[in-house]
């Protein structure tokens, strides 16, 4: 029996490699719904050549405008998961969220119930909602892995072993762009060169994230709540070639490390196959050149001064809902030329500080509609604060 999937966020970059991977294999997978913002076009071509019936277009404007369009393909298109799964009876085998951003966060909880398995990429939902999700895949029975590369491989690590074992978890970061560049020279570097990743092709938010480290400290973030593991057992290492991406120390003196190459296909694939044991990803071929002068260092918080952040604690507060937010407005300026790209680091460390926003650190949303109110809070004074600073 083919298995159903859902796919969520299918026209992004984690969309677009599973759907890749799936095309290889259509004998065995059923795609049954996928979801965009506002790419119409690009889904459009998606859902005809996957064959797909039921299409969620989150964008008001774009849904409205684009009816008659999917009806002449007898594609039935919704505005919310919920509307588009309310009738399911049948659980997807796996559901996939590549949604960037914090708005994957209600797609992410609607889908839930309807899913035997979740995988996920969307760090901001995981960093600012994890108490949610969590407690949706409880009461649901769902399953969960993690999908970024990273997080991914911590999960596979851990397979067979207790968390209780473990000692030290050391994430890898290609240093991005801007390696051993000291960041006093590079304070006005333009968003096209820090765009430039030598390893991994990715968003331009991410990209910029990955240049400055942030995206770093988001995956820590991620890993503390993903594995309930506290902040000390978490590291980070630079790792230029990106190949190993993942190492977890144990107590017993054993240390094992996770290896592949840069491309999302391998830990997508290997969540589409995880009840098959016999699953072979032809591509693979192990480079030991790699493996060669692998030149581990830790990163150097001159060059990566948001480094500091952490420092500061990850309960499920707002804070991490106010972290995320004036990152999302700072790299969107950046990117905009609107601030310099050492502004992004300086203005973070700046804003954190801030009794408008510390005030909140103390305190916990309730749902998400506290959530959504904070973004919009945080957003409002970034404007006005970066229109005095700037």
């Amino acid at each position: 029996m083919k298995k159903d999937i859902f796919l969520l966020g299918s026209t992004g970059s984690i969309g677009e490699t599973t759907l890749k991977v799936i095309k290889k294999d259509k004998l065995n997978f059923n795609v049954k719904l996928l979801s965009t913002n506002k790419n119409v076009k690009k889904i459009y071509k998606q859902a005809v050549q996957f064959n797909v019936k039921k299409v969620v277009i989150f964008d008001k404007k774009s849904y409205q405008n684009n009816l008659k369009k999917f009806k002449d393909k007898k594609i039935r298109v919704f505005l919310t998961i919920k509307e588009a799964l309310r009738k399911n009876k049948r659980k997807s085998f796996l559901s996939i969220n590549g949604i960037s951003g914090i708005e994957g966060l209600e797609p992410t909880l609607e889908i839930i119930k309807y899913s035997n398995n979740l995988a996920m990429a969307n760090k901001e939902s995981i960093i600012c909602g994890w108490q949610f999700i969590t407690k949706e895949l409880t009461k649901c029975k769902t399953g969960f892995i993690p999908l970024d590369s990273e997080h991914f491989s911590i999960w596979s690590l851990m397979k067979d072993d207790s968390k209780q074992n473990i000692k030290k978890i050391y994430l890898t970061a290609s240093g991005g762009p801007f390696l051993n560049k000291d960041l006093k020279k590079i304070k006005n570097i333009k968003p096209k060169f820090a765009l430039n990743h030598p390893n991994w092709k990715m968003g331009k938010k991410i990209s910029i994230d990955s240049a400055t480290m942030m995206n770093k400290i988001f995956e820590i973030i991620e890993a503390i709540k993903i594995f309930n593991i506290e902040r000390n057992k978490f590291d980070i290492l630079i790792h230029p070639k990106s190949y190993l991406h993942a190492i977890v120390n144990f107590k017993n003196g054993l240390t094992k490390l996770l290896a592949h190459e840069t491309t999302m296909e391998i830990p997508i694939a290997n969540s589409l196959y995880v009840s098959e044991n016999n699953f072979i990803f032809k591509r693979s071929n192990f480079d030991y050149h790699k493996l060669n002068s692998l030149n581990f260092e830790k990163p150097n918080i001159k060059n990566y001064p948001l480094l500091k952040i952490l420092n500061y604690e990850f309960k499920s507060t707002y804070f991490e809902i106010i972290l995320v937010s004036i990152n999302d407005m700072l790299v969107k300026n950046y990117l905009a030329n609107k601030i310099s790209y050492i502004s992004i680091h300086d203005k973070m460390l700046e804003l954190l500080k801030k009794r408008y926003f510390t005030k909140y650190y103390s305190s916990s949303p309730n749902n998400i509609k506290d959530i959504k109110t904070m973004v919009e809070v945080v957003n409002r004074y970034i404007i006005k604060y970066l229109k005095v600073n700037d």
